[in-house]
């Protein structure tokens, strides 16, 4: 046998792993591309329920009104809250802001109950459609909702003279800093309705999340002011990092304390995490 002859199965045997190779990479990338696909989907189906109903929304916008118009005007006055070279209703208004995509996101599985009565859920099962696209699709839509919420709070900080920042990138951030931080408190309302499976439990396990995520952040005032052990929590509070971001973003001279590097990761793999575990619970909602 000669040296060419003997090279040959070598040869017949990368090409095989080269075509295997690839063949994996495309069956990699049509998968990315369907769940893009079924989740872009599911968050158009979800926001023509809105287009069809669009008074929740505008009720939603009562609630930022009285935290920046009272809460926000009394305590500015007072100023008995130390926010640095920031007056406390520039301080005040990107934490208003991530308040009202936390109550926006934390009680819209309450569709996904109905859905379940409706027996909707039972055919999203039966379809060939990724399970991670199904929540995403519906946390996307919940990103969506909150953007309402965005022109609401910027249109009242505007008309109580907040210093708000317009330039077009940190506009695009705002608006990305939203969609995930929404996307992630949907997510863990998902997670609820998975486990509870009835809209009374949600509604109360609702409003039991919200007010020790919202009073254990950095929203209403700095973190330093907390005793030791609530620091300890706010740091492990999504909501402290998306309220670090939108006031880096939305206040003019507005700086974020850990970076919006880090505030970006901590929502991104957030939102990852859950999206897996929202994944493997969402059968349990027909069960």
């Amino acid at each position: 046998m000669t040296l060419q002859e003997s090279g040959a199965p070598q040869r017949d045997w990368d090409k095989r792993n080269e075509s295997v190779t690839r063949s994996g990479s495309v069956r990699g990338m049509r998968a990315i591309a369907n769940l893009i696909t079924k989740t872009l989907v599911i968050t158009e189906v979800e926001v023509r329920k809105l287009l069809h109903d669009p008074t929740d929304l505008l009720l939603r916008a009562v609630q930022p009104a009285l935290w920046l118009l009272i809460f926000g005007q009394v305590f500015t006055r007072i100023r008995a809250i130390p926010t640095g070279s920031l007056s406390y209703i520039d301080f005040l208004a990107p934490g208003i802001l991530a308040q009202s995509v936390l109550f926006v996101a934390i009680f819209s599985a309450i569709s996904i109950v109905w859905e379940r009565d409706l027996g909707i859920v039972h055919k999203f099962l039966a379809s060939p459609t990724p399970r991670a696209a199904l929540v995403l699709g519906k946390a996307l839509s919940a990103g969506v909702r909150s953007l309402v919420q965005v022109v609401i709070v910027y249109l009242i900080s505007f008309l109580l003279g907040v210093q708000l920042n317009f330039n077009p990138l940190a506009l695009l951030g705002v608006v990305l800093i939203v969609l995930l931080g929404a996307a992630c408190f949907s997510l863990l309302s998902l997670m609820v309705a998975c486990l509870v499976r009835t809209r009374e439990r949600l509604m109360g396990m609702g409003q039991l999340m919200t007010m020790p995520l919202f009073f254990a952040s950095n929203a209403i005032y700095p973190i330093a002011m907390m005793p030791n052990w609530l620091q300890a929590v706010s740091h492990l509070n999504p909501l402290t990092y998306q309220v670090d971001a939108l006031r880096s973003l939305m206040i003019a001279g507005g700086s974020s304390i850990y970076g919006l590097g880090l505030d970006f990761m901590v929502l991104g793999i957030t939102a990852t995490l859950m999206t897996l575990v929202c994944a493997r619970l969402y059968p349990r909602l027909v069960l």
